[in-house]
């Protein structure tokens, strides 16, 4: 396939996931029954997000001209290694191998086996060559994407040692708070802390505020996420944080949704949010830098805008590396 049929596939495929087809809809039905953090909301917001920014002729187009791309098909064969934290959250490398030109083998997560089935049964049976597949043994790849923890990224180091590789790790966002913030800030940081149960690495786990800051406005601009409150998995999450803050004897704030805690710790338990204060902003500067090997995302003082954290474009890629180089020096 050339490349105007490669892009032309991913406008069809854009189409599609909006759409009504049955087998879609039983896919997305399928995968919550599968996988209970997978909600039809957060299933079709991710759908959304992913049709606006990724999946747009003109931006398809503008994106593949900016990287020296190979009009036919490639003879490498790229292994994808995929996470499942979150609903098709390993789609922008398939866009990217798939634009490139190269043959993908995926590894699909089995959290989100079922809509990235989908989406590679689409490809696969609409072109005229066996451009992609899902498997689950990697061999015989001239070159990995993989994406996984801290641990399992050892083992991908060594596996795919021999091999071009991008290896990623565990990353997550924070966000700075100057106490200036409108009402309308902290919905939208609200969005950024709980869209996905927080289970991304672009969600905030850990908020940098000012000495004395006054965390009530923030607690109640979450009120449109109560419904959470009320889901098993992450209720069960809640009730166990709770606990050990009891009887630990530990300060906390809560708004029965989510758990505030003072704790230099960038990585928290979903449920909780961990925060940290400063004295001024250049010492907010000097914390959030010590975290920026870790971090994915920076929102608010001298970061994005908040609720924009879930919303990247197809040049926002994971980590900063750009995978459209990597897939294009090949």
């Amino acid at each position: 396939m050339n490349l105007p049929q490669r892009i032309e596939l991913l406008v069809q495929l854009g189409e599609y996931l909006v759409s009504e087809e049955p087998a879609w809809l039983q896919a997305q039905e399928r995968a919550h029954r599968e996988n209970g953090w997978f909600v039809p909301a957060f299933i079709r917001q991710s759908v959304q997000a992913l049709v606006h920014s990724f999946l747009q002729r003109p931006a398809l187009e503008a994106f593949a001209a900016a990287y020296p791309v190979a009009q036919a098909t490639s003879n490498k064969t790229v292994g994808l290694v995929m996470a499942g934290n979150l609903p098709l959250v390993g789609f922008h490398d398939l866009l990217c191998g798939w634009l490139a030109g190269h043959r993908l083998r995926i590894k699909p997560s089995s959290k989100d086996a079922v809509l990235m089935q989908q989406v590679i049964d689409f490809l696969q049976q609409r072109s005229q060559e066996p451009l992609l597949e899902a498997a689950e043994q990697l061999k015989g790849c001239d070159a990995y994407i993989a994406t996984g923890s801290n641990n399992s990224s050892r083992y991908f180091e060594y596996y795919f040692k021999a091999y071009p590789s991008i290896i990623r790790r565990n990353r997550t966002s924070m966000a700075i708070l100057t106490g200036h913030e409108t009402a309308a800030d902290l919905e939208a940081l609200s969005t950024d802390l709980l869209q996905y149960f927080g289970l991304g690495c672009r969600n905030v786990s850990k908020l940098l505020v000012p000495e004395g800051y006054d965390f009530v406005p923030l607690l109640q601009a979450m009120e449109p996420w109560r419904w959470m409150a009320d889901h098993n998995k992450f209720r069960n999450n809640y009730d166990y944080n709770l606990a050990l803050h009891i009887l630990n004897n530990q300060y906390y704030m809560t708004n029965g949704i989510v758990l505030l805690v003072e704790n230099e710790q960038l990585y928290s338990p979903i449920s909780q949010v961990h925060f940290s204060c400063y004295s001024s902003l250049p010492s907010a500067d000097a914390l959030w830098q010590q975290y920026a090997e870790q971090l994915q995302c920076l929102v608010g003082a001298g970061g994005q805008p908040f609720g924009s954290t879930q919303q990247p474009g197809l040049t926002d890629f994971a980590d900063g590396v750009d995978t459209m180089q990597f897939l294009t020096s090949l």
